[in-house]
């Protein structure tokens, strides 16, 4: 048995030998043996080419395989600097539904103001000068947000009380290094020596906390002309996943501001999820610092002082009564109607259908007169004018 398989794996062997020679067009040594291994060659390459077909129109068909570069642009993902601003594939699909920062124009303002902010409370903070700007402002994903931090960092949670929700400052290595050794007095020029490998010690802790408290309180001054907010710092990590305040697949707005301090410096981001901000979000819609939607405080100004300048007219009812109709079509010339009203009742002031107040009958010179005895019933929307007024003893004279 083992005789017969060595016999068949040696004709085999001879056949494959004379197929590749046939192919390269080298000379066989027996014409007769060369064109009877051709052909048994081309038979059995026939046979397989058949299965192949077989099997693929089985699958339904051949299939051409994509190379990285087709992959790469079917999902989206680029190899070279990605552009924020034109995703494709399904990259696209997935960030449809991320609302872009730039339907809120007024944060590019308030960034902007912070960036002011912060080079002069930066400057005064380290006794050196610091340059800040703005990098970018970009929509991510919280979740895709902690996956790319590298580390190591210091992640400061703070609290925005006003709008009852949080938000991450993180701050970079180099930026951690430069400004120990910044505040600890190191020489301008020499580098900054990192000791990877251990965590960061309660000082340097609480010198970048202290920067942190810097920055924070310049944003709530950015943020002030459009909503009073104040920042308190939760708690810092140096873990991103202790430092989860919504859930990953929610969106935010990340800023990213680079300090440079001379040949030294770093950058600082701050995330803000879209649930912290909408509070604000009306504000945020706003194209300029003016623009209104809704109520106007100068236009209701306006509309009071206009509305205590108009003039009205007052009626004084002394005696107001039913009377049936039957009676009222048999008075004649003569006949008197008794008013059941005391010398000393008061009289009803009116405007219309609405009672102002009542006073007592009066006169003054020539004129009848209505002296006011009671407060002046103010309505619900109450003015200036009516505020200040406090003259209970002031006379309204009827003509």
């Amino acid at each position: 048995m083992a005789q017969k398989d060595d016999i068949d794996q040696d004709a085999l062997a001879a056949e494959w030998g004379v197929a590749l020679e046939a192919e390269s067009g080298a000379p066989a040594p027996d014409a007769g043996e060369t064109a009877t291994g051709a052909d048994q060659a081309a038979a059995q390459w026939a046979a397989m080419v058949d299965d192949s077909a077989s099997f693929q129109a089985n699958k339904g068909g051949a299939e051409r395989i994509l190379n990285q570069e087709e992959i790469d642009s079917l999902l989206g993902f680029s190899l070279a600097d990605v552009n924020l601003n034109d995703n494709s594939g399904i990259r696209a699909i997935i960030d449809s539904a991320m609302v872009s920062y730039e339907r809120l124009p007024m944060l590019e303002i308030v960034f902007d103001r912070l960036v002011r902010l912060m080079t002069t409370s930066l400057r005064n903070f380290t006794s050196d000068n610091v340059e800040v700007a703005l990098d970018r402002i970009t929509s991510v994903r919280f979740g895709d947000y902690l996956n790319s931090i590298p580390l190591p960092a210091i992640l400061a949670v703070f609290k925005a009380e006003e709008w009852d929700n949080f938000g991450l400052a993180t701050v970079e290595s180099s930026l951690i290094y430069s400004i120990i050794d910044v505040l600890l007095g190191g020489r301008r020029g020499a580098s900054t020596v990192r000791v990877e490998g251990r965590p960061y010690t309660t000082i340097e802790t609480n010198l970048v906390k202290r920067m942190i408290e810097v920055v924070l309180a310049d944003a709530e001054l950015a943020f002030k002309p459009l909503s009073p907010v104040k920042f308190n710092i939760d708690r810092l990590e140096t873990n991103p996943r202790f430092a989860a305040i919504s859930r990953p697949a929610n969106a935010a707005i990340l800023v990213r501001l680079r300090i440079d301090m001379e040949d030294r410096g770093g950058n600082i981001e701050l995330l803000l999820p879209y649930a912290t901000i909408e509070p604000i979000r009306e504000t945020l819609l706003q194209m300029f610092m003016g623009e209104k939607f809704g109520r106007d405080p100068i236009w209701e100004g306006h509309l009071a002082t206009e509305i205590g300048q108009a003039e009205i007219d007052v009626d004084a009812v002394l005696y107001e009564d039913r009377l049936p109709l039957r009676r009222m079509m048999s008075l004649n010339v003569g006949d008197t109607l008794m008013l059941e009203l005391k010398p000393d009742a008061l009289v009803t002031v009116r405007s219309g259908d609405v009672t102002l107040t009542e006073g007592r009958m009066g006169r003054v010179g020539d004129r009848v007169a209505v002296r006011v005895a009671k407060h002046l019933r103010k309505p619900r929307t109450t003015f200036a004018m009516f505020e200040k007024a406090d003259e209970p003893n002031s006379r309204v004279e009827a003509p």
